[in-house]
């Protein structure tokens, strides 16, 4: 009997909120990722090493040089390389029994609403809001919870969006059609274990909507000051006005 399995999952299974039961919700989960940037890197990463059955890769971009600050899903050796095919090696080198689809591009709205049905978590690792957009109403249209997480600077914030609870806000709850990133990571700057914190967090989540154990942040925001050092909370609520979720 090959019992690599039960060996390589044993630190789950010995907590009793996992158990054999839960790593086997994990094994056959479906978890999208949109963005394999500072966020998606280390979500990723750790994903794969819990046993998330398939991950699903969405990002156009490639490894530079300038992203190997934070980015630790990528090394030097594959700069050049597309991002979603240099994170799936990467994770596969931890674990290789994680089936792991490439999508090296935009995705719209079409390909979003064929994808997500099938997902069982969905995390917005992406840096712009019309991508952050379309991923929410795809995931509010379909049912499917969304782990969104951000960074810039010495700051970060995360939240869940759970459109299965009738009275859990929608990303665009918080923010309108017009929002616009004022400054990028390349203009403000970030500190890479920020991104990297943020990105654990959301990982951390998706396994516990996976397993159904503990309290999400489905509305909440938590709000992360590296300088300071300090985790603070705020209480998110439904706008009924919200033209994705609202009545």
């Amino acid at each position: 009997m090959d019992l690599t399995p039960d060996i390589r999952f044993s630190r789950h299974t010995s907590l009793p909120q996992i158990g054999e039961a839960g790593q086997q919700k994990i094994g056959e989960s479906h978890v999208l990722i949109v963005g394999l940037g500072g966020l998606g890197s280390p979500a990723a990463l750790y994903l794969a090493a819990a046993g998330i059955g398939r991950l699903s890769f969405a990002d156009f971009d490639t490894v530079e040089i300038s992203n190997l600050q934070r980015q630790v899903a990528h090394t030097t050796g594959r700069v050049g390389q597309l991002k979603t095919e240099s994170a799936r090696q990467a994770c596969l080198d931890i674990n290789p029994d994680c089936a792991i689809n490439t999508l090296n591009y935009a995705l719209d709205a079409e390909e979003l609403d064929k994808l997500i049905p099938d997902c069982t978590v969905v995390l917005d690792c992406s840096d712009n809001f019309p991508t952050r957009f379309a991923v929410n109403a795809a995931c509010v249209a379909h049912k499917v919870p969304l782990v969104s997480g951000a960074a810039i600077r010495f700051d970060g914030q995360i939240s869940v969006y759970d459109s299965r609870q009738d009275e859990a806000p929608c990303y665009r709850c918080l923010y309108s059609e017009g929002a616009n990133s004022v400054d990028t990571c390349a203009q403000a700057g970030i500190l890479g274990p920020v991104v990297g914190m943020v990105g654990c967090v959301q990982a951390i989540e998706t396994i516990k909507l996976i397993c159904e154990i503990g309290d999400s942040l489905a509305g909440r925001l938590v709000l992360f000051d590296g300088l300071a050092m300090e985790w603070n909370e705020i209480q998110l609520r439904r706008n009924p006005a919200c033209p994705v979720c609202g009545s």
